[in-house]
């Protein structure tokens, strides 16, 4: 994302925005309709051997919907980004992937750095998405773990929400990437939290470690992902008008503990504090890595 443009660069970059803007309408209702025959079938049929095969179709479709994505996102001129780490990874495989989170743009610069690379990714996501129009169905239908991430209760009933998710997950090769974070990095929430990182908030590990509870079994590594952005973090627009093109993405694979993905969360505080402990290490070492990549006159990551 540049700094400074001129009048042209302006007009051309408003040009580009909408343009890709169409782009994704048209991407979003062309195979949000494509979903629905296997969203219904998913829904009046929930048995084992039709989720086997809805499933697979719904993730093929939504892969197909990511493609067109990243093709609209290099034509729009989002070029030149700065990507490590990726390689090993395979389709076939089971992945937890954790990152840190600053911008809507975030979503589908992992989309775009994974496709091809890993399974489907699946995110965990706010409750009130599931009323997004048109994709919140979509959301829906490739189980994505909705979550209320209040606190009290409402936590407990996040973990069982995220429990059911990952089973369903244990049926075809997936991603599941959660930010850990909780939101997105502003400097006022850092402030509010005393957040001991210069570039990050506190992490929580519960949707971590439910995850692991669920696919140990199948996950052996997490793909530990930091995104950079030098000149502080793009608004959606900047991606539809393509001016992304400062992105920096380290992917580092991690071996995850045999202990950690045989505990109860919610009621060993001794597993608990283990768990806290492998993330709050993780965050530590991001901090850094954002540190020395960051231009030093640069700000931090934008507050809005």
């Amino acid at each position: 994302m540049k700094p400074a443009e001129s009048f042209v660069q302006r007009m051309a970059a408003a040009a580009r925005g909408s343009f890709a803007a169409l782009a994704l309408a048209a991407n979003v209702l062309f195979f949000c309709v494509l979903m629905v025959p296997f969203a219904l079938a998913k829904l009046l049929l929930p048995f084992r051997p039709v989720r086997h095969v809805t499933d697979r179709a719904l993730n093929r479709i939504a892969m197909s919907w990511i493609g067109v994505n990243n093709g609209w996102i290099a034509l729009a001129g989002n070029q030149g980004w700065q990507i490590g780490g990726v390689e090993g990874l395979r389709r076939d495989d089971w992945y937890l992937v954790a990152a840190n989170h600053q911008s809507w743009v975030d979503i589908l610069v992992l989309q775009k750095v994974f496709s091809g690379r890993v399974p489907m990714l699946k995110f965990f996501l706010k409750r009130q998405l599931i009323y997004v129009p048109i994709i919140g169905l979509a959301w829906w239908a490739l189980d994505f773990p909705f979550m209320q991430r209040r606190g009290g209760m409402s936590s407990a009933r996040d973990l069982e929400r995220a429990r059911l998710a990952c089973e369903k997950f244990r049926l075809v090769p997936t991603s599941v990437i959660n930010f850990l974070e909780g939101t997105r990095f502003t400097r006022a929430k850092h402030d509010v939290q005393r957040s001991p990182y210069r570039h990050l908030l506190k992490p929580r590990s519960g949707g971590l470690a439910t995850a692991l509870a669920t696919l140990g079994s199948h996950c052996h590594r997490l793909l530990d992902v930091t995104i950079v952005y030098p000149h502080g973090a793009p608004k959606f627009w900047h991606l539809l008008s393509g001016r992304v093109d400062d992105v920096i993405v380290r992917v580092a694979q991690r071996e995850i503990p045999a202990e950690l993905t045989r505990g109860d969360y919610a009621s060993d505080p001794q597993f608990r504090n283990r768990m806290q402990e492998w993330v709050n290490m993780m965050w530590a070492e991001k901090d850094e890595m954002i540190e020395r990549l960051t231009p030093r006159k640069a700000t931090s990551p934008a507050t809005t």
